[in-house]
């Protein structure tokens, strides 16, 4: 019996543009912008033309991905679910776990997206995906224990966010040190011991 070689169905533009780019996300992970479109192309299990029969660019095949990857979705699904009947330094906790693991697995893919020109679409995205992680914050915050707070739930989710940034970011941060309970801590219980004035 003859061995007759399996033909693989072709991809229609729109599923080939998405395998390219769920190939190019680990990439970029490990690479950052240095990824090669010779890598894409072996990841994606395509030839390296083909990229090109899809985006007219390696850079338009870049920001998309990065957009792709950095979609707050799975943060802003995992935010809804924490229970807000909660008392606030526990959902506060738990907020904050989910934004240092998210800021912390997209440093890199973040550090690129900041080297890159991104066109007009990809920066109202960023904006947009910022805009929906804090507004999700502050729901996690404004549930309950809101008469607690010396400030507004919005200016609070500021705060964790940029403590949370400059941890992940900044160069004197240290995210194995600050826990989402550390971090909760020093947002609603400052530095000082109790009992010193």
């Amino acid at each position: 019996m003859e061995n007759k070689r399996r033909r693989v169905r072709a991809l229609a533009p729109e599923e080939r543009r998405a395998a390219l780019i769920d190939a190019t996300i680990p990439l970029l992970h490990e690479h950052g912008l240095d990824v090669s479109t010779r890598q894409i192309a072996q990841a994606a299990g395509v030839a390296e033309g083909t990229i090109f029969g899809v985006f007219e660019t390696k850079t338009s095949l870049v920001v998309c991905s990065v957009i792709k990857a950095l979609d707050p979705q799975p943060t802003l699904a995992a935010l809804a679910a924490i229970d807000r009947a909660a008392p606030l330094r526990e959902r506060l906790i738990k907020a904050t776990e989910l934004v240092h693991a998210r800021f912390a697995e997209n440093a890199q893919l973040l550090s690129a997206a900041r080297k890159l020109i991104l066109s007009g679409d990809a920066s109202a995205q960023a904006i947009s995906n910022r805009e929906a992680l804090h507004a999700a914050l502050t729901d996690v915050i404004a549930a309950t224990g809101v008469d607690e707070l010396r400030r507004p739930p919005a200016a609070v989710a500021t705060l964790l966010l940029l403590f949370c940034g400059a941890n992940t970011y900044g160069p004197f941060g240290d995210p194995d040190n600050f826990s989402g309970e550390e971090t909760v801590s020093l947002l609603l219980d400052g530095l000082l011991r109790r009992g010193t004035q």
